[in-house]
């Protein structure tokens, strides 16, 4: 990300561009400033959008190949066209593209592998964006209200963060939520952040396994009543569980191992800051105790999908068991 700000302030450009990770948000935002860097703010006589598999290779050569008009640049953005997991010939023609021309690419995932993604990563500029950091999203956060003039502690955007997830697109609904709400004060508040902003179901499970942790039975349960009001499924709150029990085992036994947090975070599956609060929240759980909690999930869903135990009982006699 830092190169193509860097783009962008030069106001000079490579030929191709790759976006692509989990954080939709990031991707959103640098396409955007590409095709303002690029075109120019009103620029569309100049600009083609391709989306989705199975986009038409000749057309979008055809329109490459055509001069820009009253312009120096021409932009074609591709997105999720899943070019870069299949095999096709685009990376033979993406290395003779006239100088003239400009391609941004964003996708979801990608495949080292893949000719096209190794010629890109040869002639322009690949960025992944799967979310900021701890540190940074605070920062990010703290910066969307300070352009409204308003201010929050460091303790309380971390509550936001645990409260409605790290989500950069949600959490820019909820930021303004909390901007609207607070208009004529200065100061964002843990009050405010709970009087407007949604919990996520994933910040549920988090309080709910504090709760079993610490042996916190009618918190727990009072939790998962929560949940089922707000009409989750059971059965969906009992795979979030077995992922969640299987994270805390997962970042458990690799920190054991003395691997560091980013090797964590990639084999775990989780974004690199919240290793942090799922190793504090796996001091609660020993390994045996993990390992038995997973078992348990797996024959409880088992017994569910049998019949020979209702959905809503089984997994309340679940949190019963692992928070007495």
């Amino acid at each position: 990300m830092q190169v193509i700000k860097e783009h962008l302030k030069q106001q000079t450009f490579k030929s191709v561009y790759l976006l692509y990770g989990t954080e939709d948000y990031l991707k959103k935002l640098y396409k955007n400033k590409l095709k303002t860097g690029i075109l120019g703010n009103s620029d569309e006589m100049n600009f083609s959008y391709f989306e989705g598999k199975g986009i038409d290779l000749v057309k979008v050569k055809d329109i490459s190949e055509t001069l820009p008009f009253f312009s120096e640049r021409r932009l074609l953005i591709l997105e999720n066209t899943n070019l870069f997991k299949d095999a096709n010939d685009f990376a033979d023609y993406i290395r003779t593209i006239p100088s003239t021309t400009h391609f941004v690419f964003v996708e979801k995932e990608v495949d080292k592998r893949n000719r096209l993604y190794k010629a890109v990563k040869d002639i322009g500029t690949i960025a992944v964006m799967d979310g900021l950091d701890e540190k940074n999203l605070i920062l990010w956060a703290a910066s969307l209200l300070k352009q409204q003039q308003k201010k929050i502690t460091q303790k309380d955007v971390q509550y936001l963060l645990q409260k409605s997830g790290t989500d950069m697109e949600n959490l820019s609904t909820e930021i303004e939520k909390l901007i609207c709400y607070a208009i004529d004060r200065e100061v964002i508040t843990q009050e405010d952040i709970d009087a407007v902003c949604t919990t996520q179901i994933t910040g549920k499970i988090f309080q709910m396994m504090d709760a079993i942790g610490s042996k916190n039975q009618k918190a727990a349960l009072s939790l998962y009543y929560d949940l089922l009001a707000l009409r989750e499924k059971p059965m969906s709150i009992l795979f979030l569980i077995t992922r969640h029990f299987k994270i805390l085992l997962q970042t458990k036994g690799l920190s054991q191992e003395g691997q560091p947090n980013n090797i964590i975070a990639q084999k775990a599956g989780i974004p690199p800051f919240s290793v942090g609060k799922y190793l504090s929240q796996g001091k609660n759980f020993s390994i045996p105790i993990l390992k038995q909690a997973l078992f348990t999930c797996i024959d409880t869903e088992e017994r569910v999908k049998t019949g020979r135990l209702g959905d809503q009982l089984a997994v309340e006699l679940l949190l019963i068991q692992f928070s007495q």
